[in-house]
């Protein structure tokens, strides 16, 4: 070739292998322009024929890892072919090489996996109802991009024959240390990687907690959990505390919440008859109250014998937690209603207390006689007395007008 190129005079050859190296890098920078721009186009057109777009998705993040990956071995190619490097040049430039490569790599895993979770997340996380979803993922991501440009960064001192064993030595007693230090932190951390895939709870949700903090779930962190109380307060409780609590959330299994009542009527009722008006009173309240749920339906019945009354329950279910409180005082103001205007009697415990004759209160004010003795009498409808009625006159006579009696030693 120098012979020739000399025949016709061209004169000095030393200038062919430049020219090479130029000519191959130009090369390159062709191809990596047509990749560019007309080929990756074309397969991204090609995937719209494709039920998903996660391949379109994947091809877009390597698409410049893979152009400046062409430039990268056109100019390897352009310094090693033409050129007659030295032992020592020839080493340098494998280096760069193999480090620029590792560069390219790290990329091109960070875009695929940058990719598969943005795709995840517009097309799935649509129809999941698990808030891991919208929470865990992105978290996943950033770890995953660090734990990856960490191993990237020492590949890359490897191949540059920088030696890392001090430096994996020197990271692994760092995160012990950084670990211990933020171990209160990283509790939360995980508690609160717990609370969002278990589910259990969402944004809106009205919860009660073990301690007795109630209220509505305003946002679900990685650190803490924040509620609104009734109080219109915001309540930030740690998620290590908060997985470790007993929480009743009113919004699972559905919205609607049961309301259960407990009462009781005088054993001289009538039964038939308190049911039936029991049963009326759920019924209009079914029918007229935009609280209660109509299609759960009334349930009754009779409880037990109690001290003073026959106990018995009534429940319906109102449409929601908030509602309940509603439904419960319609409910209990209607049949107090009702049972006042039919003459059904709920009792309350009545105290009797009987003195020895011959005590008066007013002789002795302030002592009570040790023969006083206390009586719990079954309660039953009793006449209250006047704010101004005689004490001496009330023992006397009685609440009923008679006399008093004799008291527990007999008549003097």
């Amino acid at each position: 070739m120098e012979a020739i190129l000399a025949r016709f005079g061209l004169g000095d050859p030393e200038w062919l292998d430049p020219a090479t190296a130029g000519v191959i890098v130009l090369i390159a920078f062709a191809a990596a322009l047509i990749t560019h721009k007309l080929i990756f186009p074309l397969i991204i057109r090609l995937t719209h024929w494709t039920p998903t777009d996660l391949d379109s998705r994947l091809i877009r993040s390597v698409r410049w890892p893979v152009t400046i990956g062409i430039v990268v071995v056109g100019v390897y190619l352009a310094l090693t072919i033409p050129l007659d490097l030295t032992g020592a040049q020839q080493h340098r430039v494998d280096t760069v090489a193999q480090a620029l490569a590792v560069v390219l790599g790290i990329f091109a895993v960070v875009g695929l996996l940058s990719s598969v979770v943005d795709w995840y997340l517009t097309t799935l996380a649509a129809s999941a109802t698990h808030v891991m979803d919208l929470r865990l993922f992105p978290l996943l991501r950033r770890v995953g991009i660090i734990v990856i440009y960490g191993i990237g960064a020492l590949l890359v001192l490897d191949v540059l024959e920088i030696n890392i064993s001090p430096l994996i030595a020197g990271l692994g007693l760092g995160g012990l240390a950084v670990a211990l230090a933020l171990q209160p932190t990283l509790a939360n951390l995980f508690a609160g990687t717990y609370v969002m895939t278990e589910g259990v709870i969402s944004t809106g949700d009205y919860i009660e907690l073990e301690g007795g903090v109630a209220g509505y779930v305003v946002e679900v962190g990685w650190r803490s959990t924040r509620i609104r109380t009734w109080g219109n307060n915001l309540v930030v409780i740690p998620n290590a505390r908060f997985a470790e609590t007993i929480i009743t959330n009113y919004q699972e299994p559905v919205p609607a919440v049961n309301v259960y009542l407990t009462c009781g009527v005088s054993y001289d009722s009538d039964l038939d008859l308190v049911e039936k008006v029991s049963r009326e009173v759920m019924q209009d309240l079914l029918e007229v109250s935009p609280s209660a749920v109509k299609e759960y339906g009334a349930w009754f019945a009779f409880d037990s014998f109690g001290e003073s009354n026959v106990n018995f329950w009534l429940f319906i279910q109102a449409r929601d937690r908030i509602a309940s409180f509603t439904l419960q005082g319609e409910l209990i103001k209607d049949l107090h209603r009702r049972f006042q205007e039919d003459g059904i009697v709920i009792n309350y415990p009545m105290r009797t207390l009987q003195f020895p004759n011959g005590w008066n209160p007013q002789e002795f004010p302030g002592q009570v006689p040790t023969a006083v003795t206390e009586q719990r009498a079954p309660a039953r409808r009793t006449s209250r007395l006047p704010r101004d009625t005689n004490l001496d006159a009330a023992v006397e006579q009685g609440p009923d007008g008679g006399g008093g009696g004799d008291g527990p030693d007999g008549p003097s």
